[in-house]
């Protein structure tokens, strides 16, 4: 008797993590960091960027200058890059947070970055991953798994005992793969979205003892 099987599910392997290069960014590189912060910050930069133009600036040029600045979280100096196949993948945007909480006056902070501060005022002295970027050609291929690894390798260097990072839970492929590695959701805030659009409700805190 000649019997035939056919499985309910067929199982797809991912395709193999590319070889990547991780490489620091300089201030010619300005503008693929503006492109892979508002992948990131699903969209929020651009957003924002609106109320700092200068003069005839567009929104792109506001990221430039401020990707250009030798301070500041956003700095290219704090930054790196996944190159491989001939280009750059995605992004790592990584620093310290401070030790001792830093206390804010929400009267005198746009209301959108309130729920924000009061996360990372959860995870003083943390590792903080402030941008997780992949282009989308090269997603679901462990980029941004090489990327967590190479911060939380920074975290160790820089004597820090745990990882932090902030996703919104509109985005849960990012959450589960922060969970995958190790993430556990800590502590979660109301967005505040004014007129961006966004499919989330919440910022989640999610931290990673090393």
């Amino acid at each position: 008797m000649n019997m035939s099987f056919k499985p309910d599910k067929i199982s797809v392997s991912p395709p193999p993590t590319p070889p990547l290069d991780i490489r620091p960014a300089t201030p010619n590189d300005a503008d693929t960091m503006a492109k892979l912060i508002n992948i990131a910050g699903e969209g929020l930069p651009v957003y924002l960027w609106q109320d700092m133009i200068e003069d005839s600036e567009t929104v792109w040029d506001v990221d430039r200058r401020r990707a250009r600045r030798e301070e500041g979280g956003f700095s290219y100096r704090n930054t790196s890059f996944a190159f491989g196949e001939h280009q750059i993948m995605g992004a790592l945007i990584d620093y310290a947070l401070p030790d001792e909480v830093e206390p804010f006056d929400p009267v005198h902070i746009p209301a959108m970055f309130v729920p924000l501060l009061e996360l990372e005022n959860l995870a003083p002295g943390s590792w903080y991953i402030n941008v997780l970027a992949v282009f989308p050609p090269f997603r679901n291929r462990g980029v941004g798994s090489v990327l967590i690894r190479v911060a939380e390798n920074n975290a160790r260097e820089a004597g820090k005992q745990s990882v932090s990072i902030i996703a919104s839970d509109g985005n849960p492929a990012a959450v589960r793969l922060y969970e995958r590695m190790g993430y556990t959701a800590r502590a979660k805030r109301k967005m505040v979205k004014d007129d961006w659009e966004n499919p989330g409700e919440n910022w989640i805190l999610l931290v990673k003892t090393l």
